[in-house]
């Protein structure tokens, strides 16, 4: 195989619970991981020239080792020995730090297509576990589909599809630091926790109402006192028909959950209208 097309899916988090911090800094989490029908395409094709080629669509994105993408195919060159270089091009429509794993999402990308491409023959747990070195959310990028994330995010339990939904996306014009978010983060008596438990028995059942009252995400205590407009982006939502809305990851993205896709897209044409977001989609659950 001399070249390779991909879609690398976006993720939103139907709950996210911070349950403590471990010794090194990281902190502790239990989070539900959805991928949805929002994507990058990455392209990789083998080249006669050595080393790595990596461009994009979004010019302030580097295209060097500073990027994870890079990292993921340079990680696999060194450790397998490969001399033949590769070309990577990447067509990025994920919003770019929104807390939806655009990152991540595109250096799982890269590591299936250099296994693919360079017969390594890794299995898909081979293949998280080195992502794991990437980023957190690399080996749930590789799984996809509806997952339980505990630990830092590598523990992965998978769960039965949530019920296919139609999902608006809403980013606001500014980015948002996850280092920044999670280091204001206070765990203390006053923070209000999702239950996860509850909102595993409503996957479980299949009950995309119950499920929709049941997503929390404590990162909103530290992301929405200090960007008030995520806040403005989810009243708009619910009040245009959103079963419920929420801020995926460590934001600023917030999505919503419909039933119908006409209400849906109602609801995205009066954020435009609003002038709320930057970037707004209109897009639906994606279920391996």
């Amino acid at each position: 195989m001399d070249e390779i097309r991909l879609k690398a899916l976006a993720k939103i988090n139907l709950g996210l619970d911070v349950t403590g911090r471990r010794e090194d800094g990281y902190h502790l989490v239990r989070m539900i991981m959805q991928t949805i029908h929002l994507f990058d395409s990455v392209q990789m094709a083998k080249t006669k020239e050595s080393g790595i080629r990596l461009s994009t669509n979004i010019r302030f994105l580097p295209a060097n080792e500073n990027n994870i993408a890079y990292k993921a195919a340079k990680l696999l060159m060194e450790e397998f020995g490969i001399t033949q270089g590769v070309s990577i091009d990447i067509r990025k429509c994920i919003p770019v730090s929104a807390g939806m794993a655009g990152g991540s999402t595109d250096a799982a990308a890269v590591l299936y297509g250099m296994n693919q491409m360079f017969g390594l023959k890794l299995s898909n747990r081979q293949l998280a576990h080195r992502g794991l070195t990437l980023g957190a959310d690399v080996p749930y990028c590789l799984m996809r589909g509806t997952a339980l994330a505990e630990g830092i995010g590598e523990q992965l339990t998978r769960l039965p599809a949530i019920p296919r939904c139609p999902v608006v996306i809403a980013k606001p014009g500014i980015s948002v630091s996850t280092k920044w978010v999670y280091e204001n983060l206070s765990l203390n008596g006053q923070s209000v926790h999702p239950d996860i438990d509850q909102l595993i028995a409503d996957i479980r059942q299949q009950d995309l109402r119950s499920m929709a009252s049941h997503m929390g995400n404590i990162l909103e205590d530290v992301t929405v006192r200090e960007y008030p407009v995520i806040a403005q982006i989810k009243e708009s939502l619910t009040a245009h028909g959103a079963l419920n809305a929420m801020m995926s990851g460590s934001g600023p993205t917030v999505f919503a959950l419909f039933e119908e896709r006409a209400k849906a897209r109602e609801a995205a044409d009066a954020l435009r209208a609003g002038g709320l977001a930057r970037q707004i989609y209109v897009t639906t659950i994606f279920n391996v």
